[in-house]
């Protein structure tokens, strides 16, 4: 299954790469159904004009729209980078079964991080199965890498 799990970080790595090519903070996310990719989302942050725009946020709309339901608890979702409190509010709503993350953020994760969102108790859903460090390194570097490019095009030194 591991192999299986690194192919599906691998999309979600592919998008973010994409979503870099647009100027977005490289993130990228899939939703697998019974083995299924039915959504592959990037952030849109800036293109829609939307703070809400995650990757894992726009993943999920399109899942429940895809599966027509608000639920979607034989889902299974990866996302390069550790959730936020906002992407880990709507994974535990949208009732996730398994959520997969590459790389931790020790500064706005809420999963593994901060503030530890499922272990929360007004966290509704407690089952998800979490597996962090896909391919973590990899997951890291187009987030270092993108936010050097960043701080160099503004002249600031590292």
């Amino acid at each position: 299954m591991d192999k299986v799990n690194e192919i599906y970080m691998q999309q979600a790595l592919e998008e973010a790469h994409r979503a870099a090519l647009r100027q977005e903070v490289p993130i990228g996310a899939v939703i697998i159904y019974e083995q299924d990719i039915i959504s592959v989302q990037g952030n849109r942050t800036r293109e829609l004009n939307d703070p809400s725009a995650h990757a894992e946020m726009l993943a999920i709309r399109e899942a429940c729209q895809k599966l027509g339901a608000q639920r979607i608890p034989d889902c299974d979702l990866y996302v390069t980078l550790e959730p936020c409190t906002m992407c880990a509010a709507a994974i535990a709503f949208a009732r996730i079964r398994r959520l997969y993350f590459g790389a931790q953020d020790l500064k706005g994760g809420a999963v593994v991080s901060g503030i530890k969102f499922f272990d929360l108790p007004t966290c509704h859903h407690k089952k998800i199965e979490i597996t962090s460090g896909l391919l973590e390194r990899e997951c890291g570097d187009i987030l270092t890498s993108f936010f050097q490019e960043k701080r160099k095009a503004k002249g600031i030194s590292e």
